[in-house]
């Protein structure tokens, strides 16, 4: 008689689970052959609804409105409009609110996404000023109304918003000349086409030909700082730019805080829904590949952002080392001896705020509060930030090490006559180096990867880079998954070196 071996537990759960697969895949064939209607199909249907909006903007606004209604609305907020986007697509929301233009762009590059008919709201676009520029604001209003009347500003309007036969054929061609006024900075976030975005690596765009075309007015040469949409006006009002423009609309709330010139160009708010009947054929690997790193040279925004944030986390190491390691000497002192008692308190409490204090906040803190009246560049700042908040975690771990090594090696110290720094320097701290070795070797590897919010400050580090790449392609995997390789390529290879010293120190040891 034939033996018969019974099935494996895996094998009889998996039979019925892909058996479930089947029905499933052959209801859903079912459902496709019929018309399915959109989960939003005018404005009164957004109630109790999964609205996305990217955050500080007048989307942002109007949908506030709807939070916390009783038929449930949910508002999910996200830093560029792009990742709304890539949300809906995903079916994690049912639409999207945002400015006509950009989402014309949004929905050419993803055909199962469309635009209501019925606009939701309408605005008017200017340039936001500090309120303690009231004669810059003033030179800027003659300078537009110079640039309606002699019709420069019709045509660069019709350059990115005309119809398809003027888009591109009316381009701005900046003046040559001197510019004894000197430089303008301009806040902006180069993730709104057709109003600001990259182009073979260049910014352009609505707003960006408008500003050369003001300067040119005010012979000022133009400075853009692309940085996240919602730290404009912060960066107007500290001092850090001169002017804020990415498709800004005038609202009481803004106006509190800040001032804006004459409007230069009328918008809506419109919806972005997505259709369930489009089926949307997929670009393979390399065409993704291709698309979103080799063409216009894509890449480079990656290798530009990798060598800051290298040289963000190599200087601000530096820092954290030598300040973690003088904390941490100045509070050892006083737990064994009772001494410095002042200076205990201050680190202390520098420990206390840093420590208890998001690493993003410091960062915007020390570039917008600290430095607002110094032109500083932001490489330093984002140096000094990383460098200070580093210092604390150091400034602990090496303290945990001092106090980690027996009482027995301070006394033979100083029964060889040594003072109290040289027996620090020559018997405790290469000790404890070695046993809080692992441990730095890990607040290392955080400091890289807490680099990567540099871009709230306009910074180009390497998430930055991949960020710009995604708001060209509208493409969210293949950048996202770069920036993430490189980030564990780093880390690995720093795991590694510190392998490599331990067991060095290991062999010295014996």
């Amino acid at each position: 008689m034939k033996k018969i071996h019974p099935q494996p537990m895996a094998v009889r759960l998996l039979i019925p689970c892909l058996a479930l697969i089947l029905a499933l895949g052959g209801c859903s064939s079912k459902k496709s052959d019929q018309k399915q209607a959109l989960k939003v199909n005018n404005v009164d249907e957004l109630e109790g609804k999964a609205i996305g909006v990217q955050l500080g903007t007048t989307g942002d606004s109007y949908a506030s409105d709807y939070e916390g209604d009783d038929a449930g609305t949910v508002i999910d907020r996200f830093n560029k409009g792009n990742d709304a986007v890539q949300a809906l697509k995903q079916d994690k929301l049912d639409a999207v609110i945002i400015d006509e233009e950009p989402a014309k762009a949004y929905i050419k590059a993803n055909p199962e996404l469309v635009i209501l008919d019925e606009e939701f709201a309408n605005e008017d676009y200017a340039i936001c000023v500090s309120k303690n520029q009231p004669e810059l604001k003033e030179k800027i209003n003659e300078a537009l109304a110079t640039l309606s009347s002699n019709g420069t500003l019709e045509q660069i309007q019709k350059n990115y918003t005309g119809t398809d036969q003027e888009k591109g054929t009316y381009p701005y061609l900046k003046k040559e000349g001197k510019r004894p006024n000197g430089k303008l900075v301009i806040a902006t976030n180069a993730a709104f086409k057709p109003y600001e975005y990259y182009e073979n690596g260049v910014m352009t765009g609505f707003d960006i030909d408008l500003l050369q075309a003001i300067c040119d007015e005010l012979g000022m040469e133009p400075e853009m700082e692309d940085m996240e949409f919602d730290s404009i006006i912060s960066a107007v009002q500290s001092g850090k730019a001169d002017v804020g423009a990415s498709g800004m609309t005038i609202t009481e709330e803004r106006l509190k805080n800040i001032d804006f010139t004459d409007s230069y160009i009328n918008a809506r708010q419109v919806i972005i829904v997505k259709d369930p009947n489009v089926k949307v054929d997929q670009l393979s690997f390399t065409e993704k590949f291709k698309q979103n790193f080799m063409e216009e040279g894509r890449w480079k925004y990656l290798a530009k952002g990798l060598r800051n944030t290298i040289v963000i986390t190599v200087f601000a190491a530096i820092i954290g080392i030598i300040l973690g390691f003088v904390i941490a000497i100045i509070r050892s002192w006083h737990d064994k001896h009772g001494g410095l008692i002042i200076p205990n308190i201050i680190c202390q409490a520098y420990l206390t705020v840093v420590r208890g204090t998001p690493t993003m906040v410091q960062l915007l803190i020390i570039y917008y509060v600290i430095f607002a009246s110094v032109d500083v560049n932001k490489i330093v700042a984002a140096v000094i930030a990383f460098g200070l908040n580093s210092a604390a975690y150091v400034a602990e771990i090496v303290r945990s090490g001092i106090l980690s090594i027996d009482n027995g090696q301070f006394e033979a110290g100083r029964s060889l006559g040594l003072n109290f720094t040289q027996t620090m320097r020559f018997i405790v701290l290469p000790q404890a180096f070695k046993n809080v070795l692992p441990a730095l070797a890990n607040e290392f590897i955080v400091l890289i990867k807490e680099t990567s919010i540099s871009g709230y400050i306009g910074l180009a580090d390497l998430t930055k880079g991949g960020d710009i790449i995604r708001s060209i392609t509208y493409e969210a995997l293949l950048p996202l998954l770069a920036v993430a390789c490189v980030y564990l390529a780093i880390v690995m290879a720093l795991s590694a070196g510190v392998h490599k010293l331990e067991r060095r120190l290991a062999n010295n040891g014996k």
